[in-house]
């Protein structure tokens, strides 16, 4: 694991927080994780409000968390936690996951259709928002992650794949001749003569808070719930659409830049009310004519 140093002392400061964070960098792990697990840390500290750090108060924080947030978040919160306390050799005070049990269907509250997906970008459009048009297709068109739009450049627009580096994982990503075309001709458009293309006016990488509001900002005129609408749930369109073509799960975790297959398959899953769609296609049902007695 490495070198790391033994604390005395059970106590949560913003100096430790700081150094755990510093470690997690040198162990590469992402931006986004090391911001999310201070957060976290730090909602712990303000838990613990100067006391000292011990199993009863962890199960009690897990509690708290349990009340007020959907146990995939609360599992979130525990993973840094526990992280942190391997660091600081606090073993004693690791606690458990909260067991999640995998949905067969997913709420069409939270699932984005194609239809809305081309609301979205038509609205975009329509509004002169061209930037955020092509944004939007080129995630829902490669799966990529918001996080790894700054390695859409205008070199991998031209060689037609980019080089993704996530989490000291890097995969290519093929970009379909189309969407190179549309790619290219922002590009000229806006003299970006090389590097990322989507980039603010000062030419740096575009602000994941400002893709949502942005993207968020559609809605309204797009009549599209608010809830189903950030930049995850279009790479989650692109897996559902790709696996219903192929059938393919293992070439899309490859795709998708997945380690573990299971996770591929919660991209997959679909609504109960497309499954019931699908029922109904069967066509197993044979309705019933009055004029015939049933016989009992």
């Amino acid at each position: 694991m490495g070198k790391t140093r033994i604390h005395k002392n059970r106590f949560v400061t913003d100096s430790l927080i700081e150094e755990y964070c510093t470690w997690l960098h040198g162990c590469e792990k992402s931006k986004d994780t090391i911001l999310r697990y201070r957060y976290h840390l730090c909602s712990f500290m303000n838990y613990l409000n100067g006391r000292s750090v011990n199993k009863e108060i962890v199960i009690l924080w897990k509690g708290s968390l349990r009340e007020h947030f959907a146990p995939v978040t609360v599992n979130g919160a525990l993973s840094a936690l526990n992280g942190f306390f391997t660091y600081c050799k606090w073993l004693d005070c690791k606690t458990k996951f909260l067991k999640v049990n995998r949905n067969t269907f997913c709420s069409e509250n939270k699932e984005i259709s194609k239809d809305e997906y081309q609301k979205l970008v038509k609205t975009a459009y329509r509004n002169g928002k061209e930037r955020l048009a092509l944004l939007l297709q080129t995630i829902c068109s490669t799966g990529i992650r918001v996080s790894e739009l700054q390695f859409i450049t205008v070199e991998a627009a031209k060689k037609g794949k980019a080089e993704v580096d996530c989490k000291g994982k890097v995969r290519t990503v093929f970009l379909t001749g189309t969407l190179c075309d549309m790619l290219l001709k922002y590009a000229k458009k806006k003299q970006i003569q090389n590097g990322m293309i989507f980039i603010t006016r000062n030419g740096t990488a575009l602000d994941r808070s400002n893709i949502w509001r942005d993207m968020k900002g559609l809605c309204s005129e797009a009549q599209i719930v608010k809830d189903k609408v950030y930049p995850h749930n279009l790479r989650h369109l692109f897996a559902r659409t790709y696996y219903n073509l192929e059938k393919d799960l293992s070439r899309l975790a490859d795709i998708l830049g997945h380690s573990n297959v299971n996770t591929t398959r919660i991209y997959t899953i679909e609504s109960g009310y497309s499954h019931v769609r699908q029922l109904e296609k069967l066509r197993l049902l044979l309705p019933v004519d009055n004029r015939i007695p049933i016989l009992l």
